[in-house]
């Protein structure tokens, strides 16, 4: 607290008798004043106030920057996945293109088709009619030759029907032929829609990712299905069990043909009378196929190729199969083999059961029985390269290292001789 002295005006007087008094301190006049700074305890508080905003506050720029990150990993993943998703619609569409330029090629042989078709029809029904009239003169000749006597009939009237004769012989050649054109062209027709099946069942997995894609696929098969329909319709034929079936049916000329095993669906097989699942012949094919390979076939059915263990499976399991083997070696020696086959299913790694049956050879497969089947990627008859002094290769029945493998490295020879060693497998189902 400041004092303050307060004193009163002083002012010369005239002398007089009053006595002099001394000057006093008024207390009570003193205003009281307050003081510039704030008390040590607001100051506490306030401190303490600024602290925990203070922390409040970095905790929620920590909590912020976490759920930023968090957001930032979310678009990360979203982008990746729209990248996939774009990455997926692209092949999509790559196969959309693909089938619909199979399919304009389809529809422009099945025009042809249809109007070679409707050609030997027409041709086909002008034959009949002339043979219609030709049996009809047949007919008023042969009345006529039973009223007369052997001895009435003239060289000009037997000339007259040898050479009526001859015409309808012409004739009935030109209809059988023309009801074999027909009958090719049936099998085209079949094989043709065989084809188109395969292409749909190839795209049907995506419908899930674009169903406008497989909307437009499906509307364009449905334009020329109805043509498909009828013809096989028309034609009355159906698929073959097997190759021998076929062979059965007159049909005489190698070549690929769509078969549909009991209980299986239809597929393309190359026919030799019997039902090849195997072909070699140059080296060109890579025999050395993880088990994906060997489980669904590769290669080409007019070059090299192995038709699949379950095509194999779907065969062999109708019973009565025939296992033929044929080689050729370099120098054009050919020689057989035969066995009783069966082959039992995947649950059990395809097992392969052999009855010697016949060959130009020692039997090679002698401890095959009961075998199961092993690829590069799957050993599960434990005889493969980790285990055998030389590497093996290619898919097979191994029972031990050293075994006869068909499917192995082939030895080519050198560049100036020509010739090379060959073998076919084919499985036949003789009737019973």
């Amino acid at each position: 607290h400041m004092l303050l002295l307060v004193w009163p005006n002083c002012k010369k007087k005239k002398k007089t008798s009053q006595i002099y008094q001394p000057p006093v301190l008024n207390l009570e006049a003193l205003p009281e004043t307050r003081s510039l700074f704030a008390p040590l305890d607001d100051v506490h508080l306030l401190s303490n106030g600024l602290l925990q905003l203070g922390q409040s506050m970095r905790e929620f720029v920590q909590k912020t920057k976490g759920q930023i990150n968090t957001i930032f990993q979310k678009l990360n993943i979203f982008d990746r996945s729209f990248v996939r998703l774009a990455a997926l619609a692209g092949e999509i569409k790559e196969g959309e293109e693909e089938l619909k330029q199979t399919a304009a090629v389809l529809n422009t042989h099945n025009e042809e088709i249809k109007e070679l078709s409707k050609k030997i029809s027409v041709k086909m029904e002008s034959i009949l009619q002339e043979k219609g009239q030709l049996l009809n003169k047949v007919e008023v000749m042969e009345e006529q030759l039973s009223s007369l006597s052997v001895d009435l009939v003239t060289v000009r009237q037997v000339a007259e029907i040898d050479s009526l004769r001859e015409v309808m012989q012409r004739q009935d050649q030109s209809i059988n032929s023309l009801l074999a054109a027909m009958v090719e062209q049936g099998r085209h027709l079949d094989h043709q829609t065989m084809k188109i099946k395969l292409g749909r069942k190839k795209y049907s997995d995506y419908f899930f990712v674009c169903v406008l894609l497989v909307f437009t696929t499906t509307l364009c098969f449905c334009l020329y299905f109805p043509f498909f329909f009828f013809s096989v319709a028309f034609f009355a034929t159906d698929f073959p069990s097997d190759c021998s079936e076929l062979f059965d049916r007159g049909e005489r000329a190698n070549g690929t043909y769509a078969i549909k095993p009991n209980g299986s669906e239809p597929f393309m097989v190359f026919c030799r009378g019997a039902t090849v699942i195997q072909q070699r012949r140059d080296g060109s094919m890579n025999f050395d196929q993880p088990w994906e390979k060997y489980e669904n076939g590769f290669g080409e059915l007019q070059g090299e190729f192995w038709l699949g263990l379950k095509k194999m499976y779907s065969l062999a399991s109708q019973g009565n199969s025939v296992l033929h083997i044929q080689l050729e070696d370099w120098k054009q020696n050919r020689h057989f083999i035969e066995y009783r086959f069966y082959l039992e299913g995947p649950e059990s790694d395809y097992a392969i059961q052999l009855e010697y049956l016949s060959g130009s050879l020692p039997n090679p497969l002698s401890n095959h029985t009961g075998v199961v089947f092993s690829t590069k990627d799957r050993d599960n008859g434990r005889h493969w390269a980790s285990r055998c002094s030389h590497p093996q290769s290619g898919g097979w029945w191994l029972s031990s290292c050293g075994d006869a493998n068909l499917n192995g490295v082939a030895i080519k020879r050198r560049l100036n001789e020509s010739t090379a060693a060959s073998f076919h497998t084919l499985i036949n189902n003789p009737p019973l």
